[in-house]
Formats: structure tokens, C-alpha cells, sequence
């Protein structure tokens, strides 16, 4: 579920600041005005749809091939738990792609660090000037206790919630809470090299593209991954009743009891579920990932104006949330432990959520794709 970090950390007296982000270099997109019209691209030629892997090119190490195809994005019609905003569906083209078969891991990501020195958002004290500009005229600075370095992490409640609005009974920010500290500073990452990477903000995933010649995937190359060969509730078919086999969540009541029925409380290490037809793991649970769309609440009817599948989108150019006009925000997808059919049932493969840019999470991390090109152009240099 996405957490609002206005309503959380305003309860701190601040607020993160955005950096703008590089955007996605493959598109056909759709331009979606964030206030008034929408002008709809046409549906793009199909003839040269790139669905088989090229023979001259080798799968990188720990990716796997994603063909090319036609799908239908957005909700199935016998998933009833779909979301408003995961409607109506529509059909697009990708083509074929490489995306890394587990969410990246602590491991990996250690290695960027180690040859980069690359300081997350997370590790930085906020900046008292720059998050000044974004708050109201004479907002009175934090005390120093609070303006230290940390993100946001999960805790149970004593008690059931009536209010599943109010993020703040069971999210806390947690000064020293970073990805090497997932839990608080009391915590570590040794051990568990093989977890998926969390607290990770948008601009520390775009870093780790950058480094490791990858990008982030599109929300449409997301969901064709996440879909398989079927076009079903789950990344496994239709079957609920597998769930605990098949992902990590939340089983019992959300946010108080966790029966762990499918053997994790919190993150898990990846691989430790079933993978999809394509071969990727966890593309159901475990943690959020992050997608290079913005969050468009109208992007999804204009795409399903186009008369066709649009090839290749890559969202809106506008980031545009009619509960709020002044978010800027991209797509997350895929659930995570926290997920809960009582709560979001985010597990489910059309499932989409909004978060800002600077959203630093302890259920937030993120998977690289690449292209053949980029795979050449690697070869090259």
C-alpha cells in the first residue's frame, strides 16, 4: 500500500524533498494533460514487434528473456478486488526484453556502493532550506533531534485498526533506518545478502541503472513480466487458495497478527517462492518495486481511447492523482509483505500504487530491465 510521506512526516514537522529524474529513454507515450484535455497517440505499427530474443545476444547474468507480445494491461474481469484506478483495461504491445529474475538484492547492491561510493537518500540528513521551499510560509524548523538521516519503517499495532487510512499507526520514521539497516540501526544486512535491497528511494534506483547499464522497467513491461503466459488475477493463474505457497504476504489481521503461514514475518530471501512462466521470482509480494511511469489517474482510459495496442508505452508525461493535484509520483508495483486481501491484495499482477519520488520504505525496492541494445552497446565500450 502506498504511504502517504505528507501525512507522515508533516506528523515530524518536515517533508523529504523530490529531485527530478532522468526519463526513460524507449517510448511511444501517450501525452495525458494533468488538469484538462487528454490527445491520444495512435496505435503504433505491430508489423516488426520484437518477440523472440536475437540469437547474437547472451542473457546477461541473472536476467532472463521477457518475449515480445500483445496483452491486456489493467484489471481481468474475474478479479474482484480490482481497484478503480486499475481500470479500464486495455491492450498494448512490448517488445521483448532482459529483466533481472529476482528483485535486486543487498549483495548487488553493496557492490554499486563499494565501486561508486553513492550515498542513498536515506543516509543524507535532510536539508532544512531545500525542504523549506516546499513547506508553508514560516513552518518553524524541526528540532535537530528529528533533521537526521532515516526512513520510514513498519510496526505492528497492540490493537485492531478502524481507520485503515491513517498510515501513521503503523508506519514511523526511523532515524538510522537506511538499506543497510533496514529494521532501525540496531539492525543489519549480514546474513541476509540474498534479500531483496529496501529503503530504496527513486533516484537511488536510477543511480544503480545507471551504474549496471540497466533501466527501470515500464509499468507495461512490468505487467507483461508479471502476467507470464496467462492473463490471470496472480503471476500464477487464478487459484487464491495457493497463495501461501506462491508469495510472500500478510496472513492474519493487518497490521496486528502475522500467522507467517507462508513462512516469513518480514522480507524474504529471493527464490523463495515458485518462479513465473518467464522464469521471474517474487514478481508477487516480498517488496514493492519500482516502474519508470508516473502516476496518472487518466492515463488508463486514454491509452484505452487510442483504438488499438499502443507499442511500447511509457506513461504519462504528466504525473497527474485526482485525490491530490500536487503529487508527483511514480508507479510501484507488485505488493509486499504487507499485503493483505482485508487491506489491498496488492499481490495481484495489475495491482498499481502511487508513491513520491522520495519514498524511502522497509517494503520498497526495485528489478533493472535491458534491452539487446543496451546489451550491445555494453559489448562495445
Amino acid at each position: 500500500m502506498k504511504v502517504n510521506l505528507v501525512v507522515i512526516l508533516l506528523s515530524f514537522s518536515f517533508l523529504l524533498g523530490c529531485k527530478e529524474e532522468k526519463k526513460t529513454p524507449k517510448s511511444d507515450p501517450v501525452k495525458v494533460d494533468n488538469v484538462a484535455e487528454i490527445e491520444n497517440d495512435k496505435p503504433a505499427d505491430l508489423s516488426e514487434l520484437r518477440i523472440e530474443k536475437p540469437e547474437n545476444i547472451v542473457a546477461p547474468k541473472g536476467m532472463v528473456w521477457i518475449p515480445g507480445g500483445i496483452f491486456t494491461q489493467g484489471a481481468v474481469p474475474q478479479d474482484e478486488m480490482a481497484m478503480g484506478h486499475e481500470k479500464p483495461a486495455h491492450q498494448v504491445a512490448v517488445d521483448g526484453f532482459f529483466m533481472d529474475a529476482t528483485e535486486v538484492t543487498n549483495a548487488q547492491f553493496k557492490k554499486f556502493i563499494a565501486e561508486t561510493g553513492y550515498e542513498t537518500l536515506a543516509e543524507r540528513a535532510p536539508d532544512w532550506e531545500e525542504m523549506k521551499s516546499q513547506l508553508p510560509p514560516g513552518t518553524p524548523k524541526p528540532h535537530d533531534s528529528i533533521m537526521q538521516a532515516g526512513s520510514l519503517t513498519f510496526k505492528k499495532t497492540k490493537s485492531p485498526v478502524n481507520d485503515m487510512r491513517d498510515f501513521s499507526q503503523w508506519w514511523g520514521w526511523t532515524i538510522g533506518a537506511s538499506w543497510r539497516n533496514p529494521n532501525g540501526p540496531d539492525t543489519s544486512i549480514k546474513g541476509k545478502e540474498n534479500y531483496p535491497v529496501v529503503h530504496i528511494a527513486y533516484e537511488d534506483a536510477l543511480a544503480y541503472c545507471k551504474w549496471a547499464n540497466r533501466r527501470l522497467p515500464t509499468e507495461a513491461e512490468w505487467e507483461r513480466a508479471a502476467r507470464g503466459k496467462k492473463e490471470a488475477t496472480y503471476s500464477w493463474g487464478d487459484d487464491e487458495s495457493v497463495l501461501t505457497q506462491m508469495a510472500n504476504t500478510w496472513e492474519g489481521q493487518f497490521p496486528v497478527t502475522n500467522t507467517k503461514d507462508d513462512g516469513f514475518e518480514q522480507r524474504a530471501p529471493v527464490k523463495s517462492y515458485e518462479p513465473n512462466d518467464f522464469g521471474l521470482y517474487d514478481m508477487a509480494g516480498n517488496v514493492w518495486e519500482w516502474t519508470s511511469d508516473w502516476y496518472n489517474t487518466k492515463y488508463y482510459k486514454a491509452l484505452m481511447n487510442t483504438g488499438g495496442a499502443v507499442r511500447n508505452p511509457s506513461g504519462a508525461e504528466n504525473p497527474f492523482n485526482e485525490r491530490d493535484r500536487y503529487a508527483r509520483e511514480k508507479i510501484m508495483k507488485g505488493g509486499s509483505f504487507l499485503c493483505n486481501a482485508s487491506y489491498c491484495a496488492s499481490y495481484r499482477s495489475s495491482s498499481r500504487m502511487a508513491t513520491s519520488l522520495d519514498s524511502s520504505l522497509e517494503h520498497l525496492g526495485f528489478r533493472t530491465v535491458a534491452t539487446p541494445e543496451m546489451i550491445e552497446i555494453s559489448k562495445n565500450k
